[in-house]
């Protein structure tokens, strides 16, 4: 489950919530840790906020994977001069971004096995509403992987995260997922990442609908894993970092309930039986501390409230061999 517990005051629901998770069967987390919250000044650390999650998923037997982004405002120009968003990561401060990466792997070593370099490298607005290039993104992950390593061997530092997009050659917005990881691989990401994370929204499509270079759905991720062959990379570990169905009553990429139970266990199923490298089927997402009031709160497994929802106890079930 991708829990969101980055915004939780209290301890006590942190620990329901995780409490929550193992009770439905999963065994690993992805949760945001942002460096903006960690380093608030330059090699100026506090670990507090992100000890609190990692060791309460601890006690409760969860593999934590880590994601890792916000830039902190000292990583960012003046607003005075050059207003920017939280997520403004100019290629100057990719070092900066490598050093916390590196203390972040050396602080949770033994307890942290895996992270996310950046989430969604092919979208604008994840870079602060800048269209990072293939090769910047390489140089990136080297500068991130290479400073991971240096701190923990171990690490699993996951390339991509990729959001799934269409976006056309030379949009402002991004570019299209598989053109991307294309591009890493010709620009020499391959020995940059242990494993490559990737985000399969099945939208209002079935879990099994055939995949299509035009098309979202839950198995453009044979895609995604048709390129890494052509790269000779087809046994890299992937994990599956977000995905799922949404069911609210109004979205227009939204799908029915009783469909969005049924399309996420075949979804389950599917990966087992036809994805051999595929390590994680992380569900987008488990709970937020607090209402968005519109479509987002409809991919969650529990209310903030900690009532569950009919997704949960389908997949309860199926994770203890029962039929749902």
């Amino acid at each position: 489950m991708h829990t969101r517990l980055t915004d939780e005051v209290e301890d006590w629901k942190i620990q329901r919530s995780l409490e929550m998770v193992r009770e439905m069967g999963a065994p690993t987390i992805v949760d945001f840790l942002p460096w903006a919250y960690i380093e608030h000044a330059k090699e100026v650390y506090d670990w507090h906020h992100p000890d609190r999650i990692v060791d309460l998923a601890r006690v409760q037997g969860l593999r934590v994977i880590a994601r890792l982004g916000i830039v902190p405002a000292w990583a960012r120009p003046n607003p005075r001069t050059q207003p920017t968003t939280q997520n403004y990561l100019s290629p100057d401060h990719y070092a900066d971004y490598a050093r916390f990466v590196g203390a972040f792997a050396a602080h949770f070593r033994g307890k942290v096995d895996a992270i996310i370099a950046w989430n969604e490298p092919n979208l604008g607005v994840e870079w602060g509403g800048t269209v990072v290039t293939p090769a910047q993104y390489v140089d990136f992950l080297k500068q991130v992987y290479t400073a991971a390593h240096a701190a923990n061997p171990d690490i699993i530092v996951m390339g991509g995260a990729l959001a799934p997009t269409l976006e056309p050659s030379g949009s402002p917005n991004g570019t299209d997922d598989l053109t991307f990881l294309r591009g890493i691989y010709q620009s020499g990401a391959a020995p940059y990442f242990d494993a490559l994370a990737v985000h399969t929204y099945g939208f209002t499509s079935p879990p099994d609908e055939a995949p299509d270079p035009g098309k979202l759905n839950f198995r453009r991720i044979e895609l995604l894993l048709d390129v890494m062959r052509g790269y000779g990379d087809a046994d890299k570990p992937v994990y599956i970092t977000e995905s799922g169905w949404n069911d609210h009553p109004r979205w227009t990429l939204a799908v029915r309930p009783g469909q969005r139970v049924s399309y996420t266990l075949d979804a389950l199923k599917w990966v087992e039986s036809h994805y051999p490298t595929v390590k994680t089927l992380c569900f987008w997402y488990f709970r937020e501390p607090t209402p968005t009031f519109s479509y987002p709160d409809y991919y969650a497994f529990v209310t903030i409230t900690f009532q569950v929802k009919p997704i949960y106890t389908a997949v309860q079930t199926y994770a203890l061999g029962g039929t749902p």
